[in-house]
């Protein structure tokens, strides 16, 4: 891809560069040039940070059943995999919207817009996402982030100095996916968070994501205490996950709203856990801010 398929904005403390091709935020560089996202190596995953919509994860045999009908979706839905217009820019600010099709409405019945405000504030991205029902009938839906960050930071600290400390303290079991189908299995499992803080390591993700869908926290931090860290907030969602391929040099925070199938799960989707439901003409936004905090 070339600088010329990129929308590129600045606050002169930092610059992002954002595909209009699923909205995908690929780079956040300071004004020494250091990359806070992904290296995006083919050998583990080349993603950067998709938008997940109008499902987040896997579903039961890659369908969803709705009002007595089944649809095809794969695993995350289809805008990360979909061109959004271009619809306003200026330096420090962009806004990508991706509007239904005959394509989308075969897969996902319903009317609708999705927006993706990007902006840049000093050393903080700004991400809004509103979901829109332009339909005449309630349209059920999930969303997330899945933004890749580079593990470890720039800065020189090692991977193993780097924590994630949460907002509040995490007690509550967290839920694992089932590897065959990459659904959420039924049983929790004891949260590998210590108060406030997790210690992330490569191990933790030989079964997948760290998912958590009782999260207390709406902001957390990662990174090195005293060096580079990133100020995550996410105040409109109430599930995470935490995710890399073993061994790479990213690690996922994802905000959500919405997870995977429950193993097994054949029910309506609008009795999904976490499926949302708007009214006709009405709007929800999802907020995500990424601030910088570095040592110097």
């Amino acid at each position: 891809m070339t600088d010329m398929e990129f929308v590129t904005i600045s606050s002169g403390e930092l610059t992002a560069r954002v595909t209009p091709f699923g909205a995908e935020l690929w780079s956040l560089t300071d004004r020494f040039g250091r990359e806070y996202m992904t290296d995006a190596d083919p050998a583990f995953w080349t993603g950067h940070a998709p938008i997940l919509f109008p499902i987040v994860g896997a579903l039961n045999g890659n369908r969803y059943r709705l009002d007595g009908r089944e649809y095809e979706l794969p695993k995350h839905g289809f805008a990360r995999h979909s061109l959004f217009d271009v619809v306003e820019t200026a330096a420090d600010r962009a806004v990508f919207r991706l509007r239904d099709s005959a394509a989308t409405r075969k897969v996902y019945p319903f009317a609708f817009a999705l927006d993706l405000e990007f902006r840049l504030e000093g050393m903080c991205l700004h991400t809004t996402a509103t979901v829109i029902n332009a339909g005449d009938g309630a349209m059920p839906f999930s969303f997330g982030y899945h933004p890749a960050f580079a593990w470890p930071l720039p800065g020189g600290a090692a991977k193993a100095d780097h924590t994630i400390a949460f907002e509040q303290a995490e007690p509550q079991p967290i839920r694992r996916i089932d590897l065959p189908t990459g659904l959420v299995q039924p049983e929790p499992v004891a949260t590998p968070v210590e108060g406030h803080l997790l210690m992330p390591e490569a191990a933790q993700f030989e079964t997948d994501a760290l998912i958590w869908d009782r999260l207390a926290s709406r902001s957390l931090t990662f990174g090195t205490p005293g060096g580079t860290q990133l100020a995550v907030a996410f105040p409109d969602m109430p599930m995470l996950g935490i995710w890399q391929k073993p061994g790479a040099n990213y690690l996922c925070i994802e905000p959500w709203q919405g997870m995977a199938d429950p193993l097994g799960y054949s029910g309506d989707f609008r009795a999904k856990p976490g499926v949302l439901s708007l009214e006709p003409g009405m709007s929800r936004s999802f907020r995500m801010d990424v601030s910088v905090l570095t040592a110097d």
